[in-house]
């Protein structure tokens, strides 16, 4: 054999040794040398925090059963969520292999083992001032959701050690450093200014504040031992029929879509902050794995797609009462109505619900949640781009 052949061979005996010692490291070959896939997570749990857009029966327990037809579709009776059926928070428990995430504020039949959900419908980041009773928002505002969280972590640890039916009720301590975080809140916030008669300026200006006070609850999960983050932007309030039908909106203000443009872009200036807000987290929280998920872009394809996609009427709720968007803010699905003198109840007005958007005006119907969860599980609309299921794994620029 030649010297050249000598030379090519050793080249290739080389070459094929560092292939298979970079080989033998998944995370770090995925990450950098793009070669193979990083193992799934193994999460031990969920935790969530949020509005109505992933509440699993808080708002229920705390103020009273989401009435009928909610829960319809897949439950066949109320189940604490405000909508047909499922919401994306369930698709993505059922996705990693957990039970439906059960309230923290509800105390019948519940099981922890595999996390909590501290979100309650109406909640905000910023506390308002404005009580539910009274047409305002829930008290169960973003920091209060960490302070139950804070309790619940405490607790739960001493709960554990009285006893064997605790142990199967509540998380073991290491689970609460192995479970994915997930947020999705903070379209209330932009929703209160305007039902204050705030400008759109005015709701503009209060964004930062809001970030700031998001973050400030994102540090303290993380300093209870939270590392493992799946956050959703806000989506398209200007596309609910609620906003439709109950804020001042011009011809002018309507898009291709039918949507109100003015409080969209809003919707859209808080998402841009929230991704810078987000990446300074990244910094500043050294061993976090942020996920941001755009939510947004997902929700307003479904919309302005709608056929396309094979939905109809996505500015028309379901379940709802008169009007051109079916919607009515007094009598609210579920309620009951005085029609030449008999109640009869605000139920399902739409014959296929598998077949349309919008529940009631403000929440998403369970085929809509499927959708768009199916659209988000795999990290095409996540930055980094990572799979739910990868979520764990921090990429380091």
């Amino acid at each position: 054999m030649d010297c050249c052949c000598c030379y090519l061979l050793k080249l290739v005996i080389v070459v094929s040794g560092f292939l298979s010692v970079i080989t033998s490291f998944p995370e770090t070959t995925s990450l950098v040398f793009g070669l193979t896939t990083p193992e799934p997570c193994e999460f031990q749990g969920i935790f969530n925090f949020g509005d109505s857009n992933s509440d699993t029966g808080g708002h229920s327990a705390a103020f009273g059963q989401a009435p009928p037809p909610n829960g319809e579709t897949y439950f066949h009776a109320p189940a604490g969520r405000l909508s047909d059926g499922r919401l994306v928070i369930d698709f993505m428990a059922e996705s990693l292999g957990f039970p439906y995430l059960n309230a923290y504020l509800d105390s019948v039949g519940s099981n922890f083992t595999h996390g909590a959900n501290f979100a309650t419908a109406s909640s905000t980041i910023k506390p308002q001032n404005k009580p539910l009773p009274q047409g305002g928002f829930s008290p169960f505002s973003l920091d209060v959701q960490f302070n139950q969280f804070n309790n619940f972590h405490r607790r739960s640890q001493a709960a554990r050690r009285q006893g064997v039916v605790w142990q199967e009720l509540m998380p073991k301590n290491e689970s609460f450093s192995r479970a994915l975080y997930t947020v999705d809140i903070g379209q209330n916030d932009l929703l209160a200014g305007y039902f204050l008669n705030m400008s759109t300026d005015q709701v503009r200006a209060y964004i930062p504040d809001l970030l700031g006070q998001f973050t400030t609850s994102i540090k303290n999960i993380y300093w209870q031992g939270g590392r493992w983050f799946w956050i959703h932007n806000t989506g398209p309030v200007g596309c609910l029929p609620s906003v439709l039908d109950r804020l001042p909106i011009t011809a002018a203000q309507v898009d291709k879509a039918g949507c109100a443009s003015p409080f969209n872009e809003v919707a859209q200036f808080f998402n841009i902050r929230l991704k810078e807000a987000l990446a300074q987290l990244r910094k500043d929280l050294p061993l976090a794995s942020i996920t941001s998920v755009d939510v947004y872009s997902v929700k307003y394809s479904l919309i302005s797609k709608a056929s396309k996609l094979g939905f109809e009427l996505p500015l028309v709720a379901c379940c709802g009462y008169g009007g051109k968007h079916n919607y009515n803010r007094y009598m609210g699905c579920g309620s009951k109505v005085t029609i030449n003198g008999k109640q009869i109840l605000v139920g399902k007005s739409c014959k296929d619900p598998s077949v349309r958007i919008n529940w009631d005006g403000v929440h998403y119907t369970e085929a809509a949640n499927k959708w768009i969860f199916d659209q988000i599980v795999d990290g095409s609309y996540s930055d980094p781009p990572m799979p739910l299921k990868m979520a764990c794994h921090r990429v380091t620029n």
